[in-house]
Order: structure tokens, then sequence, then C-alpha cells
């Protein structure tokens, strides 16, 4: 069997989240960086955020309504 071809193991690898919380665990990083961990995440805090779809769906086509009346124009010129 190879030798020395796998990363180095360490047992106390320090993961830490946005919020603020910290925890331990074995990585082949000695630093892990995270934005959501299990202290700020919806589903293990149970506190319910809703995502405004509609305001979403409104924003784009509002971004991109001039592109659409371009092409639509474009195409009226070549029937």
């Amino acid at each position: 069997m190879k030798k020395n071809i796998h990363p180095k193991y360490y047992e106390d690898a320090v993961v830490m989240c946005a919020c603020g919380n910290r925890f331990t665990v074995g990585s082949t990083k000695k630093e892990i960086r995270v934005e959501i961990c299990s202290k700020c995440h919806p589903f293990f805090t149970g506190e319910m955020k809703f995502v405004d779809t509609e305001g979403r769906i409104e924003k784009f086509m509002k971004k991109y309504a001039d592109y659409y009346k371009q092409q639509n124009q474009t195409q009226e010129k070549n029937k």
C-alpha cells in the first residue's frame, strides 16, 4: 500500500458559523467556516421564514421587460 497519500486528519477541527457558534469535528481542514449551522437554521430552531416569491417574479419581469420588448419587435420585423 502507498504511504503518504492521505491528507492530514485533524481530530479537533473547529467549525465557525456566521452566527458566532463554534464546535469541533474531525476533518482534513483545521478550520471550517459555514454560513448556517444547527443553532441558526430554521429547521432546527423552529422559526418559520417565508420567501417572497411574488416579489422575486415581479423583480425579474421588471429587469428583463426591455429585453422582451426588443426581442418581440425584431421578430415582428422579420415577418
